[in-house]
């Protein structure tokens, strides 16, 4: 079967080890199924498993992709839950969840196979395209929000970045929970878009805030830390998921921290129940994913460097 697989791994040039060809269509295993896919959404953490972070030389050839919707054995059209293991179906006792491509072969690919566990029933409101967007960017700006943020309607939130999938997705989720949403980027382009998902304001990356805000939600990292932490009020809450621009910010803000008595949580993924929860709010509430490109899978070098130079607002999305 044709997928985009890592070869080879390139912490400098991650794109170099990036193939396109043919790939052993899946086995079966007990307690897992197989889903032909309808289509598949890029994530920064398909870039960082082409520079060996999550993913080890004794892997490779690995099929890339976590997200994926398409139709089970069974012609039920269906989207993916990323996380294995999470729940202990279709793997050892032992074995850690983890995210799919850091064990298990991918999504961008005729097909994929998962633990039965791992599927969800795609609503029918919802394209394949669409719905192959939520199980990562979206569930993890959901979780970040209402989970671990804790935020209710008529609370404010800071999103940095605006135009990356979480992001994104944060600001649309917000909007359509009935948050106030600020939101940050360099680009005026990406701060006009922000406005017409439903930001209340757009600003430029560090400039300050006309108020401070119950909570932050953080994927950019190193260059908006500082930034971030000064935006909270006594008592509020910044939740991370990643860090695109590093991991070791030059000022920690630790005094912030601790005399404003900030909280400051991880977050990573999501659950199925969550998810499940997302695939029912977009459904209800005619909340769709931003997509900035759709791409063939024989084009997915191009949707690649499209995530990799940062040049897009919402997902690209490889189809099948």
């Amino acid at each position: 079967m044709f997928a985009a697989y890592a070869a080879r791994i390139d912490r400098e040039q991650p794109l170099n080890g990036l193939e396109l060809g043919e790939r052993p269509a899946p086995g079966a295993r007990p307690g897992w199924t197989t889903v032909n896919v309808k289509a598949a959404s890029l994530n920064h953490h398909d870039l960082w498993s082409l520079r060996g972070v999550g993913l080890g030389e004794e892997a490779l050839p690995m099929i890339l992709g976590c997200d994926a919707a398409g139709t089970d054995e069974d012609g039920n059209e269906v989207v993916l839950h990323s996380v294995i293991g999470q729940s202990g179906h279709g793997v050892g006792p032992d074995e850690p969840r983890s995210i799919l491509t850091e064990r298990y072969q991918g999504t961008f690919a005729e097909q994929v196979t998962v633990p039965a566990w791992n599927v969800l029933p795609k609503p029918k409101e919802l394209s394949f395209a669409e719905a192959a967007c939520l199980p990562t960017a979206w569930l993890t700006a959901y979780r970040m929000l209402f989970t671990n943020a804790g935020v209710r309607p008529g609370d404010s939130v800071l999103v940095q970045g605006a135009g990356g999938g979480v992001a994104t997705a944060a600001i649309v989720l917000g909007a359509a929970a009935g948050l106030r949403v600020f939101a940050t980027s360099r680009s005026e382009d990406k701060r006009k878009r922000a406005l017409e998902l439903g930001a209340e304001a757009a600003l430029p990356t560090g400039e300050r805030l006309p108020e401070r805000v119950d909570a932050v939600i953080e994927t950019v990292g190193a260059a908006t830390w500082s930034h971030s932490v000064k935006s909270l009020r006594p008592g509020g809450t910044l939740v991370i998921s990643g860090a695109t621009s590093g991991f070791n910010p030059e000022r920690t803000e630790l005094n912030r921290i601790f005399f404003l008595e900030l909280k400051v949580v991880g977050s990573t993924m999501g659950s199925k129940d969550e998810l499940a929860s997302l695939l029912n709010f977009c459904a209800a509430k005619g909340v769709r994913p931003v997509i900035d490109t759709t791409l063939p899978l024989d084009r997915a070098r191009e949707g690649f460097a499209k995530l990799a130079e940062g040049e897009m607002f919402g997902k690209v999305v490889l189809t099948v």
